[in-house]
């Protein structure tokens, strides 16, 4: 064998005996967190949006927090068992139950919906704007909602209780205010009640939650929207007064949902690309123009929580997760 056909073999060994090489570690920076999409929804009371935001949850996988008025668990009939601070038994902003049969379906929702994981809060009861009570006047409001909460099978005369009910009761540990009316007040009372958390909180743009003491607060964030981008809070009602004045306008529907989509999809794409901070929508169960926001967060949902990396989840889901994984706190 020549020389040259002699180096030419081993170099060929040589390539052959050296081990695989290991593609190079994804650099720390370089690995994102999931994106975490907060959708919440206010008052929880018509049965068939109970049922579709159900079924939303169901195709993509998502969790929501339903902030419930619990006026709602009452009837015309058994109204006078609630009693808002400075007012006369019975009365509500928003009403109540039409009849039991009503309050025997949503209280069938609330169940499946928190056999499914999602997370019951507290709306309050009568949607009062309590932006003035007093700490005791806020404990009050919260007396009630858990009686109400507690016994809402009894007062109604419904029966059987299912025996995870009191359960479900008993673990609501969310809040957010009527009218976003946050209060020294309210802080007060709800750290005395021991909430996990307060979503009344608005602010600038996405925000990390904080913690205070032993709560943690949410803010909804102000988004830009529509030719202008001027800022509106990430809620459906804001967007029906910024794009109607408040009236329904079906004619344009259309218009609306696409401009409430593409607020949504902007300010979600731009965490996404960039620092992930959580982003925080939030709804009602009223169909305002003609569902234009519904239907813009059904878009909406269909596309980004089905993503490997976003986590569409509850605020209870948030909460427990940064438990997990706050660090352990030890003595000097």
């Amino acid at each position: 064998m020549s020389k040259a056909l002699r180096l030419s073999a081993l170099f060929s060994a040589s390539l052959i005996a050296l081990p695989a090489m290991a593609a190079p570690a994804p650099k720390v920076e370089d690995v994102k967190k999931p994106q975490v999409v907060l959708i919440s929804f206010d008052g929880a009371h018509d049965v068939a949006q109970w049922q579709r935001s159900r079924n939303l949850a169901a195709r993509t996988g998502a969790r929501f927090t339903y902030f419930l008025s619990c006026v709602f668990l009452l009837s015309r009939e058994t109204r006078g068992e609630y009693v808002a601070p400075g007012k006369s038994a019975g009365k509500s902003n928003v009403g109540f139950a039409m009849d039991k049969q009503e309050v025997v379906d949503r209280l069938g929702q609330i169940n499946l919906a928190a056999a499914e994981g999602h997370d019951i809060a507290s709306h309050a009861c009568g949607h009062f704007d309590g932006g003035k009570w007093s700490k005791a006047e806020w404990t009050k409001e919260f007396d009630a909602f858990s009686t109400i909460m507690r016994d809402a099978y009894k007062i109604n005369g419904i029966s059987p209780e299912p025996a995870q009910w009191s359960k479900i009761a008993a673990s609501v540990s969310g809040f957010r205010a009527p009218y976003l009316s946050d209060s020294k007040g309210l802080t007060a009372a709800l750290r005395d009640k021991g909430f996990a958390y307060n979503a009344s909180g608005v602010s600038r743009g996405p925000e990390e939650p904080r913690r205070d003491g032993g709560m943690m607060e949410f803010a909804l964030p102000l988004i830009p929207e529509g030719p202008s981008e001027k800022r509106v809070i990430a809620m459906d009602y804001n967007l029906f007064v910024r794009h109607s004045g408040g009236v329904d306008k079906p004619d344009e529907a259309a218009k609306y949902e696409t401009r409430a989509y593409d607020a949504f999809r902007s300010v979600f794409d731009k965490q996404y690309a960039g620092e992930r901070i959580p982003l925080q929508i939030g709804f009602h169960f009223t169909l305002m123009n003609d569902g234009a926001y519904w239907k813009a967060l059904e878009r909406f949902a269909n596309e980004v929580c089905v993503k490997s990396d976003v986590e569409c989840i509850s605020y209870a889901d948030y909460v427990a997760r940064r438990h997990e994984t706050a660090p352990v706190q030890t003595g000097g």
